[in-house]
């Protein structure tokens, strides 16, 4: 990824260095898991554990003539370790090394990811808890609806949120496992229980089965609730990308002291984080469908999911970094305008409250397709701008019969809109 999107400490997890150093890891938990074994001496170990390292540019030099990645480590490594390294990787295949190794650096990039998303949460359950009875207009098709509150919309990206952080979390689960199985999976230059050993130290669970490699399914999980986590951000960016759009003007993001919004015009003020979620997600979605590519190797396993997994898996959680901490700060300096939100809600004299009207008036003039007739033809004339929709209909002699002034003006009462959030509260966050 390009260092534009790649945060330190995420991007540190996917480096040359911890990706040898995780290979690294793999390799002296095998060797203390024989050693115990009495499959290799437990002097060796003791000198493996001691003097085991690697040289970056040392590996690259080797791989230019080996033409193999893992053989160069090993070649490193065993340049340190000495004549002892004959017990390093005993009776492994590459990939009980690298599909081991590659699910640690997975699981470290979840526990980063899940502690950003915990924190989205915690923000915008903040701001739904302030904002729980503050109405705003509701919206369907990108029209005027009815009301609703501010506070509910934030209840609803709070509860869509909490799911893309427990599908997360089972995904993470899904690739916590280790395998050191052999060229095809049947154990047979070592027992389970050494498996079961590395597993264990790594805090990993060993695969029920597998072939050379794992399964390529818990990799495609992972990506895809990423995927799917960073489809919901978009959501909800696009959500405050609309309602910044200057005939809505209710929500806008922070805008920095300095800050400038165009080259060529000095008044603007653009949602360009929010922008940038939104593209960030589109690339995610397409890795989703390159993970899902991975599943199908031919038979004990082929290599056709190692280049796309060495582009997809570090950009994947490297990008969902990212967007969530743009998220992170798109909600800490979100900007609320009340008083916009109030004057939208009373566009062209409260269009919106025409269903509350229809209500009303339903019984009284004897059928819903009359009462329809009625309140539409005053909210249409409203909307073409032939005068306020509570004084057209005032003026309505044939509304007039059925309701008085007063049954007229409760249809105008906000607080109809709200009456039952509490409840919906109290299920959302128990208060």
């Amino acid at each position: 990824m390009i260092e534009r999107y790649t945060l330190p400490e995420m991007g540190a997890l996917w480096s040359e260095e911890a990706k040898f150093g995780a290979w690294l890891e793999v390799e002296v938990e095998a060797a203390r898991a024989m050693a115990q074994a009495k499959i290799i001496p437990a002097k060796a170990f003791k000198t493996i554990e001691k003097k085991a390292k690697f040289d970056i540019d040392r590996i690259n030099k080797i791989e230019e003539e080996v033409n193999h990645d893992v053989i160069a480590f090993l070649t490193s490594v065993a340049e340190f370790v000495g004549e002892d390294a004959k017990y390093i990787h005993f009776g492994m295949t590459s990939s009980d090394m690298l599909d081991t190794a590659l699910s640690l650096q997975m699981k470290r990039a979840g526990e980063l990811i899940d502690k950003k998303i915990a924190t989205s949460l915690k923000l915008i359950r903040r701001l739904a808890l302030k904002y729980k009875l503050t109405p705003c207009m509701g919206r369907t098709h990108g029209i005027l609806a009815e009301p609703t509150t501010l506070g509910l919309k934030f209840a609803v990206w709070f509860t869509e949120l909490s799911r893309c952080r427990d599908r997360f979390k089972e995904a993470c689960d899904t690739i916590a496992v280790g395998k050191i199985s052999g060229a095809v999976g049947n154990f047979a230059n070592l027992d389970p229980k050494i498996e079961a050993a590395v597993c264990r130290r790594l805090k990993l669970k060993p695969a029920e089965v597998s072939t050379q490699v794992l399964q390529r399914d818990r990799h495609a999980h992972f990506v895809t609730s990423l995927a799917l986590l960073a489809s919901s951000l978009e959501k909800f960016a696009t959500e405050v990308r609309n309602l910044q759009r200057t005939e809505i003007g209710e929500m806008a993001e922070g805008f920095t002291k300095g800050q400038k919004g165009s080259s060529a015009m000095p008044h603007k003020k653009n949602p360009i984080t929010a922008e940038r979620i939104t593209g960030i997600s589109r690339v995610l979605r397409g890795y989703a469908v390159s993970a899902m590519e991975n599943v199908a190797l031919w038979h004990e396993r082929d290599i056709a999911h190692s280049s796309v997994e060495r582009v997809i898996i570090p950009d994947a959680t490297i990008l969902t970094d990212y967007a969530l901490e743009k998220f992170i700060g798109v909600l800490r300096g979100l900007v609320v305008n009340e008083k916009r939100m109030l004057e939208n809600i009373f566009y062209r004299g409260g269009v919106v409250f025409s269903q509350r009207l229809l209500l009303k008036l339903t019984g009284p003039a004897g059928s819903r397709e009359k009462a329809y007739t009625i309140v539409q033809r005053n909210a249409l004339a409203a909307t073409e701008g032939k005068g306020s929709f509570r004084e057209l209909i005032r003026r309505d002699r044939e509304l007039r019969d059925h309701l008085g002034e007063a049954e007229i003006d409760s249809c105008f009462d906000l607080s109809y809109y709200s009456r039952n959030v509490g409840k919906i509260f109290k299920r959302v966050f128990g208060r």
